[in-house]
């Protein structure tokens, strides 16, 4: 297929690269032109222009910062208007739900088709193709695609558009919750005497285990929050997760507590750590830095 990728950051280079690997035409831009230019060399054409990458190709997958970028890029960069029509807007940043229905509604009235499609699985993931893939859209639409987006991981279609970004909600709601939840039993028992690792080690297997207490736990034992997901996004996500609760009218007490815990960390110098990062905030509120 013919492909574009907008934003080629942390998560959008290694999938532009598998598509590229998979024998696909991939055209790619991003603001900072010279993370778009890395994929030259490998075999991307590189555009200057948004607008520019998006004329020929059948497929735009968007991998963007925020709903307001993503709208920006679409709407006010030209996109939208340079698709041919038929094409397909895959967007697989990760935004709010009401902005998801809100880019599929202007999309379709221009003749294009959207899907709402956020991963989770971090750089490593993306890297090794192992994504969970969350779909929101048409079914038909989904299925076309599947192809495409079996490159990247494992693809579950979940609802009409918006709810490909309400699984990644709560996906992420569950995933900021857990770290802080590790990082505070974990914290416990080394103030108590007991060793992080070996305290992993005994829960490992039981009701207790995670990937998060796997993954993220290894990594507060190592005091390595080498940034895989950020915390600044981490917070962006459960920002998103509270405005869409308010908006349904549900009562979110555990994402609030844990969104100002997140808040304080980045505002106590944190913003560009890993989320598990969270344990330098915790930690610092013990003394156990």
């Amino acid at each position: 297929m013919n492909i574009a990728v907008l934003g080629i950051g942390a998560m959008g280079y290694p999938m532009a690269l598998r598509l590229i690997e998979a024998g696909h035409t991939v055209h790619v831009w991003n603001r900072t032109a010279y993370k778009a230019e890395r994929l030259r060399p490998l075999g991307a054409t590189v555009h200057a222009a948004a607008a520019d990458a998006v004329r020929s190709v059948d497929t735009v997958i968007c991998l963007l910062e925020n709903g307001p970028v993503v709208g920006d890029v679409l709407f006010n960069q030209g996109v939208a208007r340079a698709l041919k029509p038929g094409a397909l807007v895959m967007d697989m940043s990760s935004i709010q739900p009401a902005e998801a229905r809100d880019h599929a509604a202007q999309l379709s009235e221009m003749g294009t088709l959207h899907l709402d499609a956020p991963v989770s699985g971090g750089t490593h993931g993306a890297q090794d193709g192992t994504l969970a893939i969350m779909v929101g859209g048409q079914v038909a639409v989904f299925n076309d695609i599947k192809p495409v987006l079996d490159v990247f991981g494992r693809a579950t279609h979940v609802g009409p558009h918006g709810s490909g970004q309400l699984a990644k909600l709560a996906n992420q709601m569950i995933v900021g919750i857990t770290i802080g939840a590790v990082a505070e039993a974990l914290l416990l028992c080394e103030k108590g005497g007991a060793s992080m690792a070996k305290v992993r080690e005994a829960i490992t297997g039981g009701f207790a285990d995670s990937r998060i207490l796997q993954v993220h736990g290894q990594r507060m034992i190592d005091r390595d929050f080498t940034p895989h997901g950020r915390m600044s996004i981490q917070l962006k996500d459960l920002r998103n997760a509270l405005a869409t609760a308010e908006a349904i009218g549900l009562s979110a007490p555990i994402t609030q507590l844990f969104e100002k815990l997140y808040a304080d960390g980045i505002d106590h110098g944190l913003a560009d750590l890993d989320h598990a990062g969270l344990f330098v905030e915790l930690a610092s509120r013990n003394g156990m830095n």
